[in-house]
């Protein structure tokens, strides 16, 4: 009987020993595919990155061979969406904030989102914390802004870029404030354009812009700009 049990386990060591090397053997042939493409494009977010896909268990080619074929379409470098799924609203939107996850989309692309703008800007306008890093995006091309780390969440929002999708942004009342404390860079009519379609908005609420103007420093001009505006 000890001779059975001592001849399983040396059957079991070399059969395991044997499994080793034939798996380090076919991986070093580049066979290695087929034990590490676990994950099937239908087991993925619609909208994915390379990161998660390859988390997912998702070979790099598996990623070439579905955009070579159409299956999915290259939002931005490394953001990839399902080419069955319904498109999205807000594209590069999505695109960005998938790449910057920790920014928030603003000032005119941000009030172009909430409908308080006809302005079209050929750049993505999101702002980062101060003292934080962003690797530079190309496309879709991106405007940065620092904003002030201990103001830089107030007015945080979430906008629905695409079906059960969101992305941050700036709520309409922290747009209105950042594009009159920017209207030297982005210009006055803008500014004064999205104040006054904020204020004619149903729920529009100048109280909380006031709040965020003081907040961020600019109470007087906006106080003044919802003067005249009230008077017309």
């Amino acid at each position: 009987m000890h001779d059975v049990i001592a001849f399983t386990k040396r059957s079991r060591s070399m059969f395991v020993q044997k499994l080793r090397c034939w798996i380090k053997t076919t991986h070093c042939r580049g066979d290695s595919v087929w034990f590490l493409s676990m994950a099937g494009l239908e087991s993925l977010p619609v909208t994915f990155t390379t990161q998660a896909a390859l988390r997912a268990g998702a070979h790099p080619r598996d990623l070439y061979r579905w955009r070579d074929d159409g299956d999915v379409i290259e939002l931005s470098r490394g953001v990839f969406r399902n080419a069955a799924a319904p498109e999205p609203s807000f594209p590069d939107l999505l695109a960005v904030g998938m790449r910057a996850p920790h920014a928030i989309v603003c000032c005119v692309s941000a009030a172009v989102a909430h409908g308080l703008s006809d302005e079209m800007e050929p750049a993505v306008q999101i702002a980062i914390a101060s003292g934080r890093n962003l690797a530079r995006i190309t496309f879709p091309p991106t405007t940065v802004f620092r904003f002030d780390a201990e103001t830089f969440e107030l007015g945080l929002s979430q906008l629905e870029v695409a079906p059960d999708e969101f992305t941050r942004v700036y709520d309409p009342a922290r747009t209105v404030v950042d594009l009159m404390r920017l209207r030297h860079r982005l210009g006055e009519p803008v500014a004064h354009t999205v104040l006054n379609r904020y204020l004619e908005s149903p729920g529009a609420k100048p109280g909380r812009v006031l709040e965020y103007a003081n907040a961020l420093g600019v109470v007087g001009p906006v106080r003044l700009a919802l003067d005249i505006a009230g008077a017309r």
